[in-house]
């Protein structure tokens, strides 16, 4: 929902950094890869109740995950790199609830199941209207930076952030965190469905 208002502040932030990776000579791909690593790192975390380190984790992956698009406009970016950026999101997405889910199933598994289960909802229903939007010429200038056409809602990267942070401080909230959000992207992958059946029909 304020994802295009805070990318234009994230990409000043990491601009300088980002210039300092690419005098390195590190690629986008290899921060992407970093970045999901250190996320991993932060889902083990989780499974053992190392909350407020796991947190730390997710910190470095999301500057990752600024830091591999910016450094990719400074040098050549490439189709393989989208691909690698949205994939390894969509899965890092999708781990970390199961963190919480394998530190305490008895009280986290169904929620978070029901969390993960709302992410198919969102990230399907947005990446098959990219598809269907690039087939047709169809470009965003909401997100003019981003690989592939970025259809925003209600819940987007800066919201689910905003989640796992708060899931992260307020462990045992996990539940009650999980099953609101859920209700939120419910709500997102329903208007992306009536977004693609009006401007494809």
């Amino acid at each position: 929902m304020i994802d295009a208002a805070i990318l234009p502040l994230v990409k000043h932030a990491i601009d300088r950094p980002a210039r300092a990776l690419v005098a390195r000579g590190i690629s986008a791909d290899q921060i992407t890869i970093v970045g999901f690593g250190i996320g991993l790192i932060g889902v083990l975390l989780l499974w053992i109740g190392l909350f407020w380190v796991a947190l730390v984790c997710l910190a470095l992956n999301r500057l990752a995950d600024g830091l591999d698009g910016a450094v990719a406009r400074l040098t050549t970016p490439s189709d393989r790199g989208a691909f690698l950026d949205i994939a390894l999101d969509f899965m890092f997405y999708g781990l970390f609830p199961l963190g919480f889910a394998l530190h305490d199933p008895g009280e986290n598994a169904l929620p978070a199941a029901v969390l993960i289960c709302s992410f198919i909802g969102t990230g399907s229903s947005f990446l098959a209207f990219s598809i269907i939007a690039e087939k047709r010429g169809i470009t965003s200038d909401a997100y003019p930076t981003k690989g592939i056409y970025y259809l925003g809602g209600l819940t987007e990267g800066t919201e689910t952030i905003a989640l796992f942070v708060a899931m992260c401080l307020f462990p045992v909230a996990f539940p009650w965190f999980a099953y609101a959000f859920a209700a939120l992207c419910a709500i997102t992958t329903l208007t992306r469905w009536v977004a693609g059946w009006r401007m494809f029909g």
